[in-house]
């Protein structure tokens, strides 16, 4: 098949992309290069070093003798030279991670608010809207996260996508249907995820859109078993408090002998998946595409869930870290319980990988091998959803920042 990755410069994208290409796919990674960007606004950078794309695609070609194209397209802004681009090579399938994809980041300010929102709404839209113009008939796999469920329950499993409800009509009568899962989101990002789903909704009914929607839990780990080909390959690893997944960064704060943060009571649950079966169920889903005129395909892309103080734990036991429980810059709940259903990509054959000492001991091994790179004041998580929250926030958790005299 011809794909375009979009995004396929990101966290998920990059391995996606390798992983796609070593199955024998024509890859095209269609990228703004926004996120190397936003490393630079921030003043932090990958912990492991991350080589321009064109030497990354380069390396892959010298290990391989496959070739991934990359196209500096930017999906939110350059509708026209989306569209063409999409003309002129008419991919099999469009697998879409274009969009800014922190929590934290879209609650730092009312510019990052814009941005996210700007940024990740008009590129979603722009690809729907030239895959109508077109008549490209492209199978659209799409990156959502499970937060467009929130994180509380009523004691039911959250199921994939769709809700069945008994709506009461005006003669009594019951009528069972289905409708989406109410959106709950916890953040300016999650709520364009929110947004992506209405979107698809529509187009999907509208116009015979094949569409796949994927609803991510947090990934964890560092390689496939691509990215483990060459030293260049490697994927990039976030470990600041605005980019930087909550089990890596306990992880790596165990490597550097920094204080595991957890914040609040640490009683969240979230769901987690490895970064090597984030690439598998994207290929699952690629082989097992809707028919046009179906509904949305709406998966649920996770493995197991955790509460954050119950990893801390496991993290502190293997490495000896200490935990330290800080005040919570989200404006959630204290305590959630986090049933999930991913029935349908374990009927398609995934095998879990679950939370192992190995490849947990993995992680750490990569963090102390670039703890060099490591900026410890850009560990702490300070992007607040209030300003109310903003002034409890703790920025020192090492306890380093001098004291007055006097």
């Amino acid at each position: 098949m011809k794909i375009a990755v979009l995004g396929g410069d990101g966290f998920i994208g990059w391995p996606t992309s390798l992983h796609l290409s070593a199955r024998g796919h024509e890859i095209h990674i269609l990228d703004n290069l926004s996120r190397r960007w936003i490393d630079t606004e921030l003043g932090v950078q990958s912990l492991t070093p991350m080589d321009s794309i064109q030497e990354r695609t380069r390396i892959w070609h010298l290990e391989t003798g496959r070739r991934i194209r990359f196209h500096l397209i930017d999906l939110a802004r350059d509708y026209e030279v989306l569209k063409r681009w999409l003309g002129e090579n008419r991919p099999d399938a469009v697998i879409h991670f274009a969009e800014q994809r922190a929590a934290p980041y879209s609650m730092k300010s009312d510019r990052h608010k814009n941005y996210t929102v700007n940024n990740n709404v008009n590129a979603t839209h722009n690809l729907l809207n030239a895959l109508v113009e077109l008549d490209l008939d492209a199978h659209l796999i799409h990156l959502g996260t499970m937060g467009v469920y929130g994180y509380s329950t009523v004691g039911a499993a959250i199921p994939e996508g769709y809700l069945p409800v008994g709506i009461e009509r005006l003669d009594g009568e019951i009528v069972d249907q289905e409708i989406l899962y109410p959106a709950n989101p916890g953040s300016i990002y999650h709520m364009t995820k929110c947004l992506d789903q209405l979107l698809f909704q529509f187009y999907a009914k509208n116009d015979g859109v094949r569409i796949t929607d994927l609803h991510q839990g947090i990934v964890w780990g560092t390689h496939t078993e691509e990215t483990r080909l060459h030293a260049q390959l490697v994927n990039r690893f976030d470990y600041d408090g605005d980019y930087g997944t909550v089990l890596n960064r306990f992880l790596i704060q165990a490597a550097i002998g920094y204080p595991l943060t957890v914040h609040g009571t640490g009683g969240q649950t979230r769901a987690f998946i490895h970064i090597q079966d984030s690439v598998r169920c994207i290929e699952l889903a690629l082989k097992n595409a809707p028919k046009r005129g179906e509904r949305v395909r709406i998966f649920n892309q996770m493995t197991e869930t955790h509460r954050v103080r119950d990893l801390a734990e496991l993290i502190s036991r293997i490495t000896g870290a200490r935990m330290a429980y800080l005040p919570n810059p989200r404006k959630e709940a204290a305590e959630n319980d986090l049933v999930v259903k991913n029935d349908q990509f374990l009927a398609l054959g995934l095998e879990p990988t679950t939370l192992a000492e190995g490849l947990l001991t993995e992680v750490v091994d990569v963090a102390k091998k670039f703890a060099y790179r490591v900026d410890r004041s850009r560990i702490p998580a300070v992007s607040a959803w209030t300003r109310d929250l903003a002034s409890t926030l703790e920025r020192d958790p090492e306890g380093k920042r001098l004291k007055s005299v006097g």
